[in-house]
């Protein structure tokens, strides 16, 4: 039964984009262990509080990921 965990910073993606996740890393993860285990795939996501979360010895927030999104969509 393969369970998925995923934390990511809170108050960055909505929910709609919290479900097309999940059924995106489903599908994912049965493409190798195979779709008979659909009905017994877990997937959560756990929201951070923002700044309660760090790289590289820095805090991280939702909005300094929608900035750094944009510099990566942008080029």
């Amino acid at each position: 039964m393969p369970l998925i965990q995923i934390k990511g910073v809170g108050g960055y993606l909505t929910l709609e984009q919290k479900q097309d996740m999940i059924r995106k890393v489903t599908d994912a993860v049965l493409s190798v262990e195979g779709e008979g285990l659909r009905n017994v795939t877990w997937v959560t996501i756990e929201d951070v509080q923002p700044g309660a979360w760090g790289v590289g010895g820095n805090p991280v927030t939702d909005e300094d990921l929608r900035v750094l999104a944009r510099q990566t969509a942008s080029g």
